[in-house]
C-alpha cells in the first residue's frame, strides 16, 4: 500500500519516465517508433523462412501463429531487459534526488506495454489477411497483457534490486532469456513432443507457455483465454511482486554507495 500511495504521489514523475522511455528508446531514428513494429516482423520473417519444414508443412497458417506470439514476447523480452538494468542507467539521478526508485521499473513495464498496444493491430492485420475471423473474444487481450505486465514487474523489481551489486546479473538474464525463448512454443507447437515426455512436462509447465497460449487463443482460435492459466499467472505475479518488494526495499538502501 505504501508502494502504491507513492506511485500517486509520484505520478507526475511517472508519466515523464514513461515518455521518456518511449521517445528516447528511438531517438535520432528516421522510422523512430515504426521499429516497434519492424524489428518483431523482420525476426517473425526469418523464422519463418528458416524453419519451412519443422512447422509450416504440418500447421496451418503458421505466419499468424508465430506473429501472434512474438509480439507478446518482445513485450516480455524488452520489460525484463530495460527493468533489469534500468536502476544502474539512473545512477547519476538517483544520487542526487529522491523518487520512489520502483518507478523507473514500473516506467519501463508501461512504456513497453503501451509499445505492445500499438502492435496489436499489425498482429490483427495479418489475422485477418489469412482470413482467420475475430471474435469478441478480443476484448479479454488487455487483461492478458496487464497479467503479463504484473508479471514483468514483479521480475523487473528482483533483477534491477541484484543487478546494482552483481555485475554478472545481465549477461546472466540473457542466457536465461535465449534459454527461455527456445522453452517456449513460439515457433514450434508443443504436439512436436510426445505427451508424455520429459520434454513435453516441461514445456508445458512453462508460465510462459500459458501465457503464449492465453494470447493465440482470443487472436488466432477466437476462444476464451485460459482463465485457469490466467489465475496460475496472477497469482505468480502477485508472490513475484512480494518477493520483489520485499528484495528491492533491502536492498535500495545501498544503492548510492554502490552505483
Amino acid at each position: 500500500m505504501q508502494t502504491l500511495r507513492e506511485f500517486y504521489e509520484y505520478r507526475e514523475l511517472l508519466k515523464t519516465n514513461v515518455r521518456k522511455d518511449i521517445r528516447g528508446r528511438y531517438k535520432g531514428s528516421i522510422l523512430g517508433m515504426l521499429w516497434s513494429f519492424i524489428n518483431p516482423l523482420l525476426q517473425v520473417f526469418v523464422y519463418y523462412l528458416v524453419f519451412p519444414y519443422l512447422m509450416r508443412g504440418s500447421m496451418e497458417n503458421f505466419l499468424v501463429f508465430l506473429i501472434t506470439a512474438f509480439f507478446p514476447w518482445n513485450f516480455f523480452l524488452a520489460s525484463i531487459n530495460g527493468a533489469t538494468g534500468c536502476i544502474k542507467a539512473n545512477a547519476g539521478i538517483i544520487k542526487k534526488v529522491y523518487f520512489p526508485r520502483k518507478i523507473l521499473i514500473l516506467s519501463q513495464v508501461i512504456s513497453n506495454l503501451i509499445n505492445f498496444f500499438f502492435a496489436v493491430p499489425i498482429i490483427l492485420i495479418f489475422v485477418v489477411i489469412f482470413q482467420i475471423p475475430l471474435t469478441w473474444n478480443l476484448i479479454f487481450l488487455p487483461l492478458i497483457a496487464v497479467v503479463e505486465a504484473l508479471l514483468c514487474y514483479g521480475c523487473g523489481l528482483i533483477l534491477s534490486a541484484i543487478n546494482v551489486y552483481v555485475q554478472d546479473v545481465e549477461n546472466l538474464v540473457q542466457f536465461f532469456l535465449n534459454l527461455l525463448f527456445y522453452g517456449t512454443p513460439i515457433i514450434y507447437s508443443l504436439d512436436m513432443f510426445p505427451s508424455g515426455s520429459m520434454l513435453y512436462f516441461l514445456v508445458s509447465h512453462n508460465p510462459m507457455t500459458l501465457l503464449m497460449n492465453c494470447y493465440r487463443n482470443v487472436m488466432m482460435y477466437g476462444t476464451m483465454p485460459e482463465w485457469g492459466s490466467l489465475a496460475v499467472l496472477l497469482l505468480i505475479s502477485f508472490v513475484l511482486i512480494m518477493i520483489g518488494n520485499w528484495v528491492f526495499d533491502k536492498l535500495q538502501k545501498g544503492f548510492a554507495e554502490e552505483l
